[in-house]
């Protein structure tokens, strides 16, 4: 199923191989999720829209180097790390989630795409002793919640002048209060409408905190 005129539309450079690998995911996820539910029913249909071309908002604010290595909390069903893994094959992802059936779900979407930069684990982010350069998450919970389990994972280098090591965060909605709640320093919203037309990123917001 050849779906990826959405994604061509935005990322108009990406390699046959990339290619590939994106139209494949509609076919592997439609087969696992009727076996593990990860995306909704009514969401499957919508697979590149709302999840696919979703998670890979975070590339139009920040491009991930060679090398760079990426903790994605909460995968879920494998976003966003999956897509972005695929955007960035010479990065290193690291997916994560509580939930060991929607892990085994990511480790057969990893291995039917080829792909060598994701390491998949059934665990907690303070269960994870490695050290991170960014922290990628898609609405797992309140800001609040959400820094004091990530807060030790970065690596002590910065990453670049206007980006130091810190979190990727796909969050919808008025978030002036859960902003303000987290006392998080330095909060930076990136509205996704500036980047896609469809209507579903009317209200979503790439949020960006560096490491406290």
């Amino acid at each position: 199923m050849e779906v990826t005129h959405i994604l061509l539309k935005y990322f108009p450079h990406l390699s046959l191989m990339q290619q590939k690998q994106f139209d494949k995911l509609f076919d592997v996820y439609f087969f696992w999720n009727a076996q593990i539910n990860v995306i909704s029913r009514k969401d499957i249909d919508l697979l590149y829209e709302r999840h696919i071309l979703h998670s890979l908002a975070i590339a139009k604010i920040y491009e991930f180097a060679p090398k760079t290595e990426v903790l994605d909390v909460g995968t879920g069903g494998g976003f966003p790390g999956i897509p972005l893994a695929i955007l960035f094959p010479e990065t290193h992802f690291t997916l994560i989630d509580a939930i060991g059936k929607k892990i085994k779900v990511v480790k057969h979407v990893a291995e039917a795409l080829g792909l060598e930069n994701v390491t998949a684990l059934h665990c907690r982010a303070d269960q994870v002793n490695k050290k991170f350069d960014f922290i990628v998450s898609r609405a797992v919970t309140s800001l609040k919640e959400f820094y004091p389990w990530i807060s030790s994972k970065f690596t002590k280098h910065l990453a670049s002048k206007q980006f130091k090591n810190g979190v990727f965060y796909l969050k919808g909605g008025d978030l002036s209060d859960e902003i303000t709640e987290s006392d998080l320093k330095k909060v930076q919203l990136f509205p996704i409408k500036n980047f896609f037309d469809e209507d579903f990123f009317e209200t979503k917001y790439v949020v960006y905190f560096p490491a406290q």
